[in-house]
């Protein structure tokens, strides 16, 4: 059973900021971003709900300290730690786990720590196609990005996730392949999943983790969001 939490509300151009650098770690994030939603899977798997604070950013409406004073970037995620701020989602993974106790999300064995890296370093390419298949033949472009990860499912067979063992490179991966998931079927009547037992069988295990499920974002609102970002692409192009 999904354990039910409670969301801090976002924080917009007319909130207070926290009381920056005062020794407390914070997680800044969006609860719409998949690149802050990978940190933030990893902050709640890892138990560190009581050591890394969450604060929510409105990015459609960002409060003008975020830039001034926490992060000059002005993206989410970024994490505030021992009076520094970082940021880069695929970086602050790596961090959160090496950094903080709880269940270690690396692999230990060779093979699958070389996996591991294959599949970080292939996660921007795997990004840019879904998100490139606004434009164009959106069902095929994707096809080619999940078929990726079909065929890299297959590599381990001592559980169902990417490295057989849950790791970082799940978490890594499952924000985008939930809001595709959601907006291809939706939009397309297309189902990721038909012909890719692997990978039907990994979003069943992942959506039996509380940590990655509180995390999710509101379908309804998704395809809102894709769906405007789709026709507004594609009306440009015609």
């Amino acid at each position: 059973m999904t354990s039910i939490t409670v969301r801090p509300p976002a924080l917009t151009s007319t909130s207070e900021p926290p009381p920056i650098f005062d020794g407390t770690t914070r997680l800044y994030i969006s609860y719409t971003c998949p690149f802050a939603q990978r940190v933030w899977v990893t902050r709640n798997y890892k138990g560190l709900q009581d050591k890394i604070e969450l604060v929510a950013i409105d990015l459609q409406n960002r409060p003008a300290w975020y830039k001034e004073k926490v992060y000059p970037e002005n993206k989410v995620p970024s994490l505030e730690h021992n009076g520094k701020v970082l940021g880069e989602s695929l970086d602050l993974v790596k961090y959160v786990d090496a950094n903080f106790e709880g269940t270690p999300l690396s692999p230990n064995d060779p093979a699958k720590k070389e996996f591991a890296e294959q599949l970080l370093s292939h996660s921007d390419t795997f990004v840019q196609e879904l998100f490139g298949s606004f434009k164009g033949d959106t069902v095929q472009k994707t096809s080619s990005a999940v078929d990726y990860l079909e065929n890299a499912l297959g590599r381990f067979d001592d559980g169902p996730f990417l490295l057989g063992q849950f790791s970082l490179v799940d978490i890594v991966y499952i924000p985008f392949v939930e809001r595709f998931q959601v907006f291809l079927a939706e939009l397309f009547k297309y189902n990721i999943t038909e012909g890719r037992p692997k990978l039907a069988t990994w979003i069943e295990e992942l959506n039996k983790i509380d940590a990655y499920t509180q995390t999710k974002v509101d379908p309804q609102a998704l395809v809102d969001t894709y769906k405007n970002r789709f026709l507004e692409l594609n009306k440009i192009d015609a």
